[in-house]
């Protein structure tokens, strides 16, 4: 017979591993970010123009490409940390799980 404790302990489960599921998305998507950027800033290094184009919106803003690799750089760094708070949640939840696993199978057994 399941109790409402254990409703509420599997609608806890389900919860942390909907964020789990989140959380590595965002990951993935920010790392995509992050190679695009890469891509980006070598291109500008190794083309010798003074000058780059930048998407903003609906259209395409003349910039330095000095100031246009350090912008890039900025936003990547940017997501490098957000990869990193991501990562910290993610080991939380994890852990977490890990640690309502022993239960879940005790409930499963029943």
């Amino acid at each position: 017979m399941v109790t409402e404790e254990d409703r509420k302990f599997l609608g806890q489960f389900q919860s942390y591993q909907q964020q789990l599921q989140t959380i590595m998305i965002q990951k993935e998507n920010l790392k995509l970010q992050i190679m695009e950027i890469e891509k980006a800033v070598e291109e500008l290094e190794a083309s010798k123009e003074k000058e780059a184009y930048k998407i903003s919106g609906p259209i395409m803003v003349k910039k330095n490409s000095t100031d246009l690799k350090n912008e890039l750089k900025e936003k990547k760094d940017s997501f490098d940390l957000r990869i990193k708070t991501l990562e910290k949640a993610e080991e939380r939840i994890t852990t977490k799980l890990k640690e309502m696993e022993p239960k879940l199978r005790e409930m499963i057994k029943e």
